[in-house]
């Protein structure tokens, strides 16, 4: 198949790459042509603009992007428009709220194009690994699209499906980040506990390496933290500040309209919001209320 390829982020550019070993001819746009080049190097095709590539490639057209959450997909998508036609396929791999899928969806329903919403998980190890694919969209769509998603899957067979409508694959992805949250707070929790334990004399790695093998808790995730550790024993040089990219949050909103429990992702997007903060007032306040019910002394500030 062919299909055009919008952002060329470093997620972006993997998977452009995985789909040409695939034998699927991509025509790549990005408004860095020094990204542009890069792709080209392993085979795409260049378009200098969105008209470009919208030219460049057979009627129906598949055009997947690979753009930041938001704004940025709403003005690639205005300005897609005015160069695609009946039965053309807009496909959203992005980290997209699956209201804002929903609501794209729906506009471009009536222009007689196509929307689809990828969810897509696997990071830098995509490439080589392949992805996690989470599709939302009309199923005869789909199907058209599924030597794509064949291509870009660990495997032909696995690693990926149609979830549901348009939004499912957006909203399946928003919970997978959700989980994700809470399954690297739980490990982080559990080796900071270990690290402390000082008169143990804890090899973190070590211990990484044998929950590895057989244990209930082994895991992808178990497994990066064995190299991080490998790599970097003690952290050095590490700011503890974590970064979201917004679902975790998402997934917390949703819960709440849910009316559903979501005690453990909640807790662990706090803590993310928490390591953000330099000079908590948070806790200056709490030891000034300790020193003064109880005169309990304050550690002043070095």
């Amino acid at each position: 198949m062919e299909l055009g390829m919008i952002g060329l982020g470093r997620m972006g550019a993997n998977m452009t790459e995985r789909l040409l070993r695939g034998g699927h001819r991509v025509v790549s746009y990005d408004r860095s042509s020094q990204a542009v080049q890069s792709v080209v190097g392993k085979g795409a095709s260049a378009a200098e603009s969105l008209e470009a590539l919208a030219v460049a490639l057979r009627v129906p057209r598949v055009v997947w992007l690979m753009v930041p959450s938001g704004d940025p997909v709403d003005q690639t998508i205005q300005a897609l428009i005015p160069y695609l036609k009946r039965d053309d396929v807009i496909v959203d791999g992005g980290n997209s709220n699956y209201k804002d899928t929903l609501r794209r969806a729906a506009m471009l329903k009536e222009k007689s194009v196509h929307y689809v919403d990828v969810g897509t998980s696997g990071g830098i190890w995509g490439l080589t690994e392949g992805y996690s694919l989470m599709v939302g969209g009309d199923r005869e769509v789909v199907e058209r699209l599924t030597p794509i998603f064949q291509t870009l899957a660990p495997a032909p067979d696995r690693g990926w499906g149609h979830v549901g409508p348009s939004g499912a694959g957006h909203f399946v992805k928003m919970i997978h980040n959700g989980i994700e949250y809470g399954l690297m707070q739980s490990f982080a929790e559990g080796f900071a506990i270990m690290e402390h334990k000082a008169e143990f004399k804890l090899d973190l790695l070590q211990i990484a390496e044998i929950w590895r093998h057989g244990s209930v808790v082994r895991s992808w995730l178990l497994d990066l933290i064995a190299k991080a550790l490998a790599e970097n024993p003690n952290l050095r040089g590490i700011r503890p500040y974590v970064e979201d990219s917004g679902e975790g949050r998402w997934t917390v909103a949703e819960a709440v309209d849910l009316e559903v429990s979501a005690p453990v992702i909640t807790l662990s997007l706090l803590e993310r919001l928490r390591s953000r903060d330099q000079d908590s007032f948070t806790d200056k306040l709490l030891a000034m209320m300790r020193h003064q019910f109880g005169g309990h002394p304050l550690k002043e500030k070095k």
